[in-house]
Formats: C-alpha cells, sequence, structure tokens
C-alpha cells in the first residue's frame, strides 16, 4: 500500500514512533523507535539500536504495527504490515542505512533495519477534534506547547 505524501510529512514531524510485534510465546511488546523513515512507496523502515526483543519477535511472526503522531497538531497515523529484518550483508542495507544515518549523524550505530511493508493505514487523532468539532490544528498546537512548555 503506497505511502502518500501526508503519510511521509507526518513521518518527517514525529519524533518517535511506537513499534508493536508480538513474541513466540504470543506476548505483545510495543517499543519506542527513534530512528526512522520511509523508503520508497511502500516501506518503513527502522534503525535497530537496542532492539534485541523486536528482532526476535520479528523472526517469529512478522506482522507488526508502528504508531506515530505530530505531538503538537495531535495527529498522526497507525501502520500495519510484515517486517523482515535487513541486515549488513543483504542488497538493499547500504541505501537504508544512508537515509537513517542522515537521522543519526552516525551518532547511533545499528547493524540491522527493520523493513516494515505497509499493508494497512489509518488516521490518529486526538479525541478532542471529534469532542469539539470547533478544534483547529492551531489551538491543538498552542495548546500542546503549553503543556508541554514549549
Amino acid at each position: 500500500m503506497e505511502l502518500t505524501a501526508e503519510i511521509k510529512d507526518c513521518i518527517n514531524r514525529s519524533v518517535l514512533c511506537w513499534l508493536a510485534t508480538v513474541s513466540s510465546e504470543n506476548v505483545p511488546n510495543v517499543s519506542p523507535k527513534e530512528v526512522f523513515s520511509y523508503f520508497g512507496e511502500d516501506k518503513l523502515i527502522v534503525a535497530n539500536i537496542a532492539s534485541p526483543q523486536t528482532v526476535r519477535n520479528i523472526s517469529h511472526n512478522p506482522n507488526v504495527c508502528v504508531s506515530f503522531i505530530d505531538i503538537l497538531v495531535q495527529k498522526g497515523f497507525q501502520l500495519k504490515g510484515r517486517a523482515k529484518i535487513i541486515k549488513q550483508t543483504d542488497g538493499a542495507f547500504p541505501e537504508m542505512e544512508k537515509v537513517l544515518q542522515q537521522i543519526t549523524k552516525g551518532k547511533f550505530p545499528f547493524a540491522t533495519v527493520t523493513e516494515i511493508t505497509v499493508e494497512h493505514q489509518k488516521p490518529i487523532i486526538a479525541p478532542t477534534y471529534l469532542l469539539f468539532p470547533d478544534t483547529t490544528e492551531a489551538s491543538q498546537i498552542e495548546s500542546a506547547k503549553k503543556a508541554y512548555g514549549i
């Protein structure tokens, strides 16, 4: 499923994403990821910096869910798909590494990348927009800045 310009823009504005996986014992795990980007038209890539549980879980079950939001606007997306671990020896690794190193500036080493082929996507929106129809993105940004002391 192709990632829209809106989704790519939100990825660029999001500080963290949350990657959900499931262990071989069917125990869910949600892990924050700081270094992630889109790759091509239908893929999300995530640097595996300190992710042994995520990597282990994906080896047993490639079905994953990723959520991210722009914390000021309080809108984002949930993406579901199938993940695979890309190693340094894989042909696609150097190109993925180049994209992710633009984010890390070389400060976070990683030996593998999680590549997620997106199969489903849906928007995430703060309940305020639904409960108070007059809510605007500008008012949400102002409220978030006050809440976060920005």
